[in-house]
């Protein structure tokens, strides 16, 4: 039961990542990505995929679940798809590299910054691609539009989950291990 808790919190989190958001062009700046990252860092890569999964199946449902209230699978098609696709792969990527929460033990900062760094980047790869295909934009506009705003923030909202996930590991850890 805990499990299923903490997935749906995860993705409740992330669905609320969503309704802070910086439009500034096709692809505005949200909270989601390091919430989706937090996901797989937290509760390891199968249960903070299925976090994402869940979210992303809210918003498929046309829930309004992603930036700016919406929902549908037209949102799956528009500029954002790619980038929404990519959020399962940085859960993924967050919780392979430093392995699943358990009781007890601690992962190395390294390990962290390093699932970080691969997560938040890997968001970028069906994102820059879908939205080159969608836009029709050459890769220099790609690249102007859908990746070099999103540096610096990125980087806040990496150093802030290096920092928050050692704790919220132990307490997942902590509940995830208990029989």
């Amino acid at each position: 039961m805990i499990k299923i808790s903490l997935t749906a919190l995860f993705a409740a989190l992330i669905a609320a990542g969503a309704f802070i958001a910086i439009p500034i062009g096709p692809v505005p700046i949200v909270l989601q990505n390091m919430f989706a990252v937090l996901s797989g860092l937290v509760l390891g890569p199968v249960m903070g995929s299925a976090a994402v999964g869940l979210y992303l199946l809210a918003g498929l449902l046309n829930l309004p679940v992603f930036a700016g209230g919406g929902g549908g699978i037209a949102r799956f098609a528009g500029p954002t798809g790619g980038f929404l696709v990519g959020y399962l792969l940085a859960a993924l990527i967050a919780g392979l590299i430093p392995g699943r929460p358990v009781e007890g033990s601690s992962v190395s900062r390294v390990r962290l910054i390093a699932a970080v760094i691969a997560s938040f980047l890997v968001v970028y790869l069906p994102g820059l691609i879908w939205l080159k295909i969608r836009l029709d934009l050459n890769l220099t506009a790609t690249f102007t539009i859908g990746f070099l705003p999103f540096v610096p923030g990125d980087i806040i909202k990496a150093v802030a989950a290096v920092l928050i996930a050692p704790r919220l590991r132990k307490i997942a850890g902590d509940y995830l291990n208990k029989r």
